[in-house]
């Protein structure tokens, strides 16, 4: 039974059954009771690809991430879910992992399902995605890009002014008093170039020298905070506050520096970057930079609906972070 089957059990059209289905004003009224207990006698449920068909909308959308478990990107997915959910859209959430071949094989599904658009949480789909081949496949959809940014029409940006959050996290140290700062850098994406940019920027307003010798790279993470807080001791720098770019590797760093006998704030004072849950559950509790999250995926939700109603929507938002005070600083 389909619903070129129910249309001519009830002696009408398949845009009446469809208006019908989809609860549209406007119906016959004795029409519409015939169509209802026809649908009801063969307890008729349409296919997401049937009402796609009539409707000209799949009621679904596709949001892209690195890794689902990472705080930041978690929150900010789960306010898109929530937000769409609502609308009764269908959403699909997918894990890169770091890989361009995965990102390409799950931007080609979203082409092949025709879904009403695509969210890409993550700076690293700026690099991605920004091919010729890529941007034709999906010229036809409306994309948000979360904290990156492609020329393209039918692209759209939420950004975070990540570059004005490392400076005033680096101001914010230099007023407290703290004088040899040093930034810890453990990622390789255009959000994590910004943020370096932002560190730089502070200390030369300062006329701080030797401003490279103060950037220190490890990897991301828990072990990455260890390992570089191990590096920081043993190579016998001067330093009494560190900027991290991720609050994860700040609380692996500040247990390490703890570990070594070093009190917090008063031999180093530390601050993180996301504002993610963890930061209040480490002891003492983390000062970090709040990025909005929530915020970052309720704009980008906000941008998409408002194209899926037809809606001229702004091609770019930018945030503002904040500095959340607490016992590492």
């Amino acid at each position: 039974m389909n619903i070129y089957d129910i249309a001519a059990e009830a002696n009408t059209s398949i845009s009446t059954v469809s208006r019908v289905l989809n609860q549209k004003p406007n119906v016959n009224p004795e029409i519409k009771k015939r169509v209802e207990e026809i649908l009801k006698k063969y307890d008729y449920k349409p296919s997401a690809i049937a009402r796609g068909m009539v409707s000209k909308t799949m009621k679904s959308i596709t949001v892209m991430t690195v890794d689902v478990r990472v705080s930041h990107y978690a929150r900010t997915i789960y306010v898109i879910e929530q937000e769409f959910s609502k609308q009764g859209y269908n959403v699909n959430v997918c894990n890169i992992g770091n890989s361009k071949e995965e990102c390409i094989k799950y931007l080609n599904n979203a082409v092949e399902k025709q879904v009403d658009g695509i969210v890409l949480i993550g700076s690293i789909f700026s690099e991605f995605i920004n091919s010729k081949d890529i941007l034709h496949k999906i010229k036809d959809i409306p994309v948000i890009i979360a904290n990156g940014h492609i020329e393209e029409a039918n692209f759209y940006s939420v950004m975070v002014d990540d570059k004005s959050g490392i400076r005033s996290a680096t101001d914010y140290l230099f007023e407290k008093g703290y004088q040899e700062l040093l930034y810890v850098c453990d990622m390789d994406t255009q959000s994590a170039r910004i943020k370096l940019q932002g560190f730089k920027e502070a200390l030369k307003l300062r006329d701080i020298p030797d401003i490279e010798e103060r950037i220190i790279k490890t990897y991301y993470g828990v072990e990455g905070g260890k390992a570089v807080a191990d590096f920081i001791i043993d190579s016998n720098k001067k330093f009494d506050g560190i900027v991290f770019g991720e609050d994860i590797t700040a609380i692996g760093a500040l247990k390490q520096f703890k570990k070594r006998g070093y009190n917090i704030p008063e031999d180093v004072a530390i601050i993180g970057y996301n504002n993610c849950q963890e930061t209040i559950i480490c002891e003492p509790e983390l000062t970090t930079i709040d990025n909005k999250a929530e915020l970052l995926g309720k704009l980008c939700a906000d941008v998409l609906k408002d194209i899926t109603e037809g809606k001229i929507p702004q091609k770019g938002i930018t945030i503002k972070p904040d500095i959340i005070e607490r016992e590492s600083t």
